[in-house]
């Protein structure tokens, strides 16, 4: 296998990694083989456009199916994962084309010694590192990695040669993509004066008597808020207010889940089948043609490792079944949502894990496939280094000298296996076979695998229990065609008799008795996949937004529901409406005109006691020690406005003007302004401090967020159109 293809195999987990520690999800990852197209019937659109530059339908398809193979090599699948990877795809094309023109702008380059830094020099890429390291010293062979790129650049095919050069030129994006952030982080700057400025703040104390009136104190019955009003301060505030498009549904679920007569019926099929499963000799054939959920195994399972249904057998049922005669069957028992038989097939005593060492005499290397020994030389050598070992040769010197298993190289051909391990997929059953049923401590033997001839001693068999073989019978309890009938024919003549709001309310009110709730989902985006409350249906949402306010769609199904929808809501992108700014917007208004009404109570007040007085008989409070930063005076710790009056020098023996603060008005005396002195006040050390604090947060940032601050501000400032929720995927 050449170096480019084994690139090809594993840069997927590459990119996890890199996307982990850097501003990589915009990173192209190498192109992979995969077929199909997630756009369909939708040639010569474009997914969308940044500033102007068009993200086409062909590239963007290739970068999802990349995203989304890099997805499940960690583990994801299902829609969700094909979700995420639109998602990341849509994300990493636009970032990487803002960040292409910010460094084509700013003249930014990486020139071939600094690209031999990257591949060769002391951190090289994680896959790289992997691929060309000394699996004894863990040193990574710079000397060996230039050699085989070279090679590839010479004699590959010209597929190859782009598929390498790709990878590299995604190198030296990541690298420019460092540098960009790490110019940004290096302007970060505090000047002396601001520094020395606020310690002089800092450094002031007041002293202040003050009275104040709550807003509670005036009912918000009694405040009355027009759109108009709300209107004008959304347009005053409007980046405040901003919002993206989204639209919301009123729905009416009708369940298509197993009803007590399917749960019945399935038990009844279960039970049935009971005596045949009892007498059959064909357990693999049984289970295969009566369609069980769970397929036979002939492994052996510890009791802490029985196989179930949905993992989460009791532990009733367990011990219960662990204790059957072998060929006895028990059930049907319920195990999640499935109806179940075990029977025993067999048991035996064997090692929770073994412990054994090996000599391989490889015929294939698995890294490039090339043939490294004909089988009849390895089996030849296999037999000799047996007889050596017999007659008193060391192990580890003939280990060390013929072994092609470089893994177990590193142990001198100690390998350690659980026994499930060994019975698992991959694993070589001539060699399991051996090590766990045959062989017993201190046996040597020659074995014959795909991976060539292995000279094997079994070294430890560890703690021996009981291991089971159980065959399992589950049916799964369904919903059958009466059921899913019954529910579809509900929804239709729900939706049927509902074509606007004033019916459909209705008619979900009629439903309450049967514990059918009218349901809410909010802010639904263009491109989602899944709603929380009702689960996957992309078909659903794109319906929801060819529909117009106050729509009802026609029944669909979605998850175990038929679902009929109305349009409630429709947010265009934008400045939000009156109407959802209100619930914000209201009580800020309504505490500014409770504000403008307790003003009035004291304006004609020359002093505190008058302006006590005038609201009604109120305490003359006092707050003392109070700073610009860190004021210990807990009354007005919330208090900005207060605060800052508080050093009006105009306010000293006399009351001031009064304040509309956060939970109400106040009308305050200076008392005192004084100044001590602030310790530590060092304005050098400060500012360094300052400045490494900042530079330490720009940088938590872009890991956390796998965007820099400063990527954000240009896509806030770019002129982005996503077309996505407009093409069929």
């Amino acid at each position: 296998m050449s170096v480019i293809q084994q690139i090809q195999e594993k840069y997927a987990k590459l990119m996890a990694i890199i996307i982990a520690v850097a501003l990589l999800t915009f990173v192209v990852m190498l192109a992979f083989e995969n077929g199909g197209s997630l756009f369909r019937g939708s040639s010569g659109t474009a997914v969308g456009t940044v500033n102007g530059q068009e993200i086409s339908l062909t590239d963007f398809g290739k970068k999802i199916d990349q995203q989304e193979e890099g997805l499940k090599q960690q583990g994801y699948t299902g829609t969700g994962a094909r979700q995420q990877a639109i998602e990341l795809a849509w994300r990493g094309e636009v970032n990487r084309l803002l960040m292409a023109s910010e460094i084509n702008e700013l003249g930014m380059q990486i020139g071939k010694r600094e690209l031999g830094d990257i591949l060769y020099g002391p951190n090289p890429p994680q896959y790289l590192r992997q691929l060309f390291s000394d699996p004894k010293t863990g040193i990574y062979d710079a000397r060996l990695a230039k050699s085989k790129i070279d090679e590839t650049m010479r004699k590959a095919k010209p597929e190859q040669k782009a598929e390498l050069n790709a990878y590299m030129h995604d190198l030296e994006f990541v690298r420019m993509n460092e540098k960009y952030n790490s110019l940004l982080s290096n302007t970060i700057n505090y000047p002396k004066w601001y520094i020395q400025k606020q310690n002089d703040d800092n450094s002031q104390l007041s002293k202040i008597s003050f009275v104040r009136e709550v807003y509670t104190s005036i009912p918000d019955s009694t405040i009355t808020i027009s759109d108009k009003e709300v209107e004008d301060y959304v347009n005053a505030h409007k980046d405040q207010f901003k919002q993206d498009e989204s639209r919301s549904i009123a729905y009416v679920a009708f369940s298509a889940l197993p009803t007590a007569a399917d749960s019945a019926a399935t038990l009844k099929d279960i039970t049935d089948l009971k005596p045949e499963f009892d007498t059959t000799k064909e357990i693999e054939n049984f289970l295969t043609r009566v369609g069980s959920t769970i397929k036979f195994t002939d492994d052996y399972y510890p009791k802490s490792q029985l196989q179930t249904a949905n993992q989460q057998m009791s532990a009733g049922f367990k011990d219960t079944i662990l204790t059957l005669p072998k060929g006895a069957v028990y059930g049907p028992y319920l195990d999640g949502g499935n109806y179940v038989l075990a029977k025993m097939v067999d048991s035996k005593i064997l090692p929770d894990s073994v412990k054994c060492r090996h000599i391989l005499l490889g015929t294939t290397d698995p890294q490039t496939q090339q043939p490294l020994m004909d089988d009849s030389v390895a089996h030849r050598l296999a037999d000799s280094i047996a007889l050596a070992i017999k007659n008193g040769a060391n192990f580890d010197t003939l280990e060390t000298r013929f072994t092609t298993d470089q893994a177990s190289h590193r142990e001198k051909g100690v390998m350690t296996f659980s026994s499930t391990q060994i019975q698992g997929e991959g694993f070589a059953p001539e060699f399991g076979k051996f090590i766990l049923f045959d062989g017993k401590p201190g046996d040597k033997k020659v074995v014959h695998t795909q991976f060539g001839w292995h000279y094997i001693e079994i070294l430890n068999h560890i703690k021996p229990e009981t291991h089971y073989q159980i065959a399992y019978l589950a049916k799964p309890i369904e919903a059958s065609e009466e059921t899913d009938a019954n529910a579809s024919n509900e929804a239709t003549r729900f939706a049927g008799d509902s074509r606007d709001q004033k019916s459909f309310d209705a008619n979900a009110e009629k439903l309450k008795s049967k514990g059918i709730n009218k349901l809410y989902e909010q802010n639904i985006l263009p491109n989602a996949f899944q709603l929380p409350s009702l689960g996957v249906s992309r078909p659903f949402i794109k319906n929801i937004y060819a529909a117009d306010l106050g729509d009802v769609l026609a029944p669909e199904r979605v998850g175990e529901s038929y679902v009929v929808a109305m349009v409630t809501d429709v947010n265009k992108k934008g400045t939000r409406s009156v109407r959802l700014a209100r619930l914000m917007v209201e009580p800020i208004l309504k505490n500014h005109k409770k504000a403008e009404m307790i003003g009035k109570k004291v304006a004609s007040a020359t002093t505190l006691e008058a302006a006590a007085q005038a609201l009604g008989g109120k305490q003359i409070e006092t707050a003392d020690s109070i700073r610009f930063e860190g004021s210990q005076a807990s009354k007005i710790s919330f208090e900005p406005k207060v605060i800052g009056a508080s050093f009006n020098p105009a306010n000293k023996g006399r009351i001031s003007a009064p304040i509309e603060g956060t939970s109400g008005v106040y009308v305050i005396r200076v008392e005192d302004i004084s100044a001590t002195p602030i310790a530590g006040a060092n304005v050098d050390e400060q500012r360094q401090q300052r400045i490494q604090q900042m530079q330490m947060q720009y940088q938590q940032m872009v890991m956390q967020s796998q965007q820099s601050p400063a990527l954000v501000a240009l896509q806030e400032a770019a002129n982005i159109k996503d077309n996505r929720s407009k093409l069929n995927y």
